[in-house]
């Protein structure tokens, strides 16, 4: 590189320079001479006669201001100077692109025969030069010209306000968005779709149109997702009070598309991963995504869009408060403990991974080179935590008392994470300013619990220590205030009441102290204690409990929850101990109480379906990665392979029974119906591994009436190396090797496929006729999976897996930067591994950085590993 990028820092945030108030935008689109019009309104902001806007790969045609050509400009490499203007004035600028080129897809771009755009981050500057960042907030005013034929649909934000026919075959539409918004939730889609419609009345009385936009063929798989839109709107007025204020609210399926989906005000753009579904062509775990995401779409008109943030650094005041709506949207709807597990699951796993990586960073970063890097774990879903931290500190009616206090202050404002805590404080006089450090603070804090009972005084004390483990920019930490949730158990079940200093107390405990000590009184025996009940705080737990204690939890315990975290804890103890017993050469050992917790828990009728599937779901290998400094792999495949091949032959018959109890014939996503199946395939998972195996799931594919037992069968048949895979998989790929959507199912199987040759199967399935590295979706479930969810293979002491991934890295940092950034993040642990591993993942780092056109967005990640 001619040059290394510079880094910006929140602390040098300033003011910009001029406002821009309103946009008059025209399009005139052609697939490679694509013409911009932009005319705005601009009013000086600071003591500057010089105005720099952002622009990349751009060609200028003209700028005017005030109507006349100004000559005092000078066009930049990623900016355009103008200079000598006076303090307020009309600016038009007309600038020229090529969609059909823009494989970045960022900007304005095709996906397939339309043209769509994405302009969070920073992709506005691709659309024309402009202040492009998210505290110019202005009134846009959009015309779409294109060919009728070819583009019956002209969308923007906003609502409808003109449209008519032009010359030479096309047609015209205007929008205008009456609520300013900053350039990143700019929207444009032209194309010819099927469109779904609907109507909804919003608790005011106002008739709001829906609409959904499909490729042409999918309107029968856009049903679901306008059943979520609709539940959305509802739920937002009777949790929050918050209402939709257009007249329309679009969404459009694109099957080119970075992200999950985008809440570009009015009109959001998905992908069509998030709304396309119907029983043959998406599991039970489709049709829940999409729920929570088109939740979460929705739910930033006003996280998001009504109150937006300051600067990029303010990232997680938008993202983490809209994660937490839309789980708290999903599990008012499902199951909450169900929800409340899968949430966890994140954050133990690939979260805490991320905390642990050279990547490691506050939920409000300090510094960053390419924003796009920061759509991260920590932002999205650490950030949703400290959230419901707020939740469960101040309880639902203080919550809500300080979310319509930020509501009032802030609405059609660019805010920072501040002035959020702010508004909880003021909203309930709780004083928050030691929390403010989960905002600042990187690293994934441990608390380590002891406890003494005193049977003579009939107290039960817990000593809660603190610590944060040194991150690569943080080498000191303080401690956090961290609510720390808990329960006592008598030996007969029963919750003992707490009591310290004669008094009353509630069940959340707050810690913030590095070590703190917590007396119980009037507790008669020795208590079993549950901890971090409904993991009340985004840490790690450290408590000597007993495998009789765990066992206990799970049979007694009050709280869904905690039950699944005793099984989780009592089997990590197995595991960790069969890691020392696979090194020296010794079996794999399971005792029977372990298996006995299982069993009880299998039979009890008393339990939800699903959560007896959770229950039985072992930990992820990035979650057990994250319990070692440096993790023996091969080690923890063999140990999570025998336990369960073993767990499948002690419970054979009972896994047989349910599973055999719980066919349904008819298919329905109902929140009971979708449990039953969780559980019945999460049998066949371990029945594969039985005798009758290959028989039970090659029956299941054959009389299968939905996509999630079609894909049980498959999963199964998989990671058993079942006789039937092959079988399976050829006609699964015969069936629907047209459809690259319902295929990513598939090349998701292939990418995780525990055969010796994965990596020669994988590369060969990339010639496959529904697949193209150019499409995010097909190379996130092929190759994605293959680095993340097949750890022996991809790890292979060969080097070969790592050899393959700095390929296809390279090759996307020329198209798609972004892509390879988010793909690149396995590769970034290298110190996870042993020595001769570390070389070779280095070697491919090193060959990265050695590239005289590594993009941003690669070269900070890679950076920062090897730097560290």
């Amino acid at each position: 590189m001619s040059q290394a990028p510079q880094a910006k820092y929140r602390k040098d945030y300033q003011a910009p320079s001029h406002l821009i108030t309103d946009i008059d935008l025209t399009f005139d689109l052609y697939d490679n001479d694509t013409i911009v019009t932009a005319v705005s309104k601009v009013i000086q902001n600071a003591d500057s006669t010089k105005l720099e806007l952002d622009g990349e790969g751009l060609e200028l045609r003209s700028v005017k201001v005030n109507g006349e050509e100004w000559s005092h400009h000078e066009v930049k490499e990623t900016s355009l100077l103008l200079a000598e203007l006076p303090a307020e004035f009309e600016l038009e600028i007309i600038t020229k692109m090529d969609p059909e080129a823009n494989t970045a897809l960022e900007g304005l771009y095709k996906s397939g025969g339309a043209f769509c755009t994405q302009c969070e981050a920073e992709g506005f500057r691709r659309i024309t030069y402009y202040l492009d960042r998210p505290d110019v907030l202005a009134k846009y005013t959009t015309k779409v010209i294109a060919d009728k034929t070819a583009y019956p649909f002209l969308l923007s934000n906003g609502n409808r306000i003109a449209e008519g026919d032009a010359e030479n075959g096309r047609h015209w539409v205007q929008w205008q968005d009456p609520h300013p918004k900053p350039a990143y939730l700019f929207a444009l889609v032209a194309g010819n779709f099927d469109v779904l419609r609907d109507k909804y009345t919003t608790m005011s009385g106002r008739l709001v149109d829906l609409e959904i936009f499909v490729d042409k063929g999918n309107l029968d798989r856009a049903g679901h997702a306008m059943t979520s839109l609709i539940n959305s709107m509802k739920w937002d007025e009777e949790r929050f009070g918050l209402e939709y204020d257009l007249d329309i609210y679009m969404i459009v399926a694109v099957d080119f598309f970075n992200m999950g989906a985008m809440e570009n005000k009015g009109l959001n753009i998905f992908n069509s991963k998030f709304v396309l579904a119907n029983d043959q062509t998406a599991t039970d775990r489709d049709y829940l995504g999409i729920e929570a995401v088109i939740g979460h779409e929705y739910f930033h008109n006003w996280t998001g869009n009504r109150v937006t943030c300051r600067d990029w650094f303010q990232l997680s005041l938008k993202e983490g408060l809209t994660v937490f709506r839309d789980q708290e949207f999903s599990s008012d709807l499902g199951s909450r403990a169900d929800n409340r597990i899968d949430n966890v699951r994140i954050i133990r796993g690939p979260q805490f991974a991320e905390d642990s990586s050279p990547m490691s960073h506050p939920i409000r970063p300090d510094k960053v080179i390419e924003m796009n890097n920061f759509y991260t774990l920590t932002v999205y879903e650490k950030g949703s935590e400290v959230i419901r931290m707020y939740h469960t500190l101040l309880g639902e009616e203080g919550f809500q008392k300080g979310m319509k206090l930020y509501f009032e202050r802030h609405d059609g404002t660019a805010a920072t994470c501040e002035d959020f805590v702010c508004a909880m404080e003021d909203a309930t006089g709780v004083d928050l300013t030691q929390f403010r450090l989960w905002y600042s603070q990187a690293g994934t804090p441990t608390l380590r619990v002891s406890s003494e009972y005193n049977a003579d005084q009939k107290t039960y004390a817990l000593t809660v220590e603190q610590f944060t483990e040194p991150t690569h920019d943080q080498a000191i930490k303080q401690a956090l205030h961290i609510p720390f949730d808990i329960e006592l158990y008598a030996q007969n079940g029963d919750v003992i009441p707490l009591v310290m200093n004669g008094e009353s107390v509630h069940h959340v405990l707050d810690v913030k102290q590095d070590k703190q000590t917590f007396v119980f009184e009037n507790v008669v025996e020795r208590p079993v204690p549950s901890l971090l009940r409904e993991f009340s705080a985004p840490v790690k737990l450290e408590y000597d409990y007993s495998d009789e204690e765990l066992s206990f939890l799970m049979k007694h315990a009050t709280n869904d929850f905690a039950r699944w975290d005793a099984s989780q804890m009592l089997l990590a103890k197995y595991i960790r101990q069969n890691v020392v017993n696979i090194q020296s050469g010794s079996e794999v050992k399971l005792s029977d109480e372990l298996i006995d917790s299982f069993r009880g828990v299998l039979l009890d009728a008393n339990l939800e379906p699903a959560f007896i599937a959770q229950v039985l779901s072992l930990p992820s290998i990035n979650e057990i990665t994250g319990w070692y400094k440096q993790v023996d792999i091969d080690a923890v495949d063999a140990v999570l392979n025998s336990i369960t091949v073993s767990l499948s032959k002690a419970l054979e018959d009972e896994l047989s029974a349910t599973y055999h109890s719980l066919r349904q014939a008819e298919y329905n996503i109902g929140h009971d119906a979708i449990g039953k199946r969780a559980l019945r395939n999460r049998c066949l998972q371990f029945l594969a591994y039985t005798e009758k195996g290959n028989d039970l799931v090659i029956a299941q594919y054959d009389v299968a009436n939905n996509m999630t037992d079609t894909i049980a069968a498959m999963t199964a048949a998989n990671s058993a190396q079942l006789t039937c895979r092959e079988t399976l998989m050829s006609d699964y790929s015969d069936k629907w090797k047209h459809d690259g959507l319902v295929m990513d199912k598939w090349f998701a199987l292939q990418g995780s496929n525990p055969v010796e040759d994965a990596l020669e199967n994988v590369k060969a399935t990339m010639s496959h006729e529904a697949f193209s590295l150019k499409n995010p979706n097909r190379t996130r479930s092929l190759i994605g999976s293959f680095l993340n969810t097949n750890p022996v293979r991809f790890h292979d002491k060969s080097g070969a897996g790592y050899q393959f991934a700095g390929e296809i890295l390279r090759q996307l940092n020329d198209t798609n930067p972004q892509v390879a950034s988010r793909m690149i993040d396995p590769l970034l642990k290298f110190r996870k591994y042993d020595e001769d591993r570390q070389a070779l993942i280095r070697a491919e780092l090193e060959k990265l950085k050695s590239m005289d056109n590594l993009a941003k967005d690669l070269f900070e990640k890679v950076t920062k590993a090897l730097d560290e």
